[in-house]
């Protein structure tokens, strides 16, 4: 887990408290984590580069953080939280029609980060593989964003979604991200868009596809007289 942040004692400095000071530098160091790590990549960066951005000395970032992963983590926090915060907003806020909602949410989401690349190098990129607790967190991450389009899906069902459907969504939004990846290593050349229009369609493809086998199961069975009477009924 990243750090809770400093928890700093002393009196008042021109009427600000010193926690609200220690929450000032500690928004200014991620400030400045977020546009070396979006911009040089997490590899790259040290941590005086990180308070020099933020025109701060190293005995303010210890403050806040651990280590430079510790950093890294409380950044992936902050974006992965605006993300969801950005897809529910959009989600509550479509008109009642599932392929709507999926696709106002897969706006929002695909917004948020292609409107700034910093962020989707940081989420998409920077926090692959720097260690089995970064990618622990990135699972939950990604695992939340399949249990939304699960929450969306079953909303109007009859029956909570199965292990099928996990794996759908899961594969889903596993397909969004690689998307993602793509176009930022493409150099952001594609329409953002253009990716929303296409995460849309498969979206609804598999949707479509769920709900057809929901009803194909719930279907009855016919008894076995008339199977019989069917089966030997003249074909002309």
């Amino acid at each position: 887990m990243s750090s809770p942040g400093p928890k700093p004692s002393g009196r008042k400095y021109s009427g600000i408290a010193p926690e609200e000071r220690a929450r000032h530098r500690r928004a200014s160091l991620l400030a400045s984590a977020l546009e070396q790590f979006g911009t040089y990549g997490y590899a790259s960066v040290s941590i005086k580069q990180i308070c020099q951005g933020a025109s701060l000395t190293e005995r303010y970032f210890y403050e806040s953080f651990t280590g430079r992963e510790d950093c890294l983590a409380a950044l992936y926090d902050d974006l992965a939280a605006a993300m969801r915060t950005a897809t529910l907003t959009a989600i509550d806020s479509a008109p009642p029609n599932l392929d709507t909602v999926t696709a106002a949410g897969l706006a929002a989401f695909i917004g948020h980060l292609s409107s700034d690349p910093r962020r989707a190098r940081v989420v998409l990129i920077e926090v692959v593989g720097v260690s089995a607790a970064m990618e622990q967190r990135r699972h939950r991450v990604l695992r939340d964003f399949a249990d939304t389009v699960l929450a969306v899906w079953g909303a109007e069902g009859s029956r909570p979604p199965g292990r099928q459907q996990r794996l759908t969504a899961t594969a889903l939004v596993g397909g969004v991200n690689h998307l993602l990846v793509d176009w930022l290593m493409d150099e952001c050349r594609d329409d953002p868009t253009d990716l929303v229009t296409v995460c849309a369609d498969l979206f609804a493809a598999a949707r479509a596809h769920w709900d057809t086998a929901a009803a194909s199961s719930a279907a009855p069975f016919p008894d076995r007289a008339g199977a019989r009477q069917q089966a030997t009924r003249p074909v002309f």
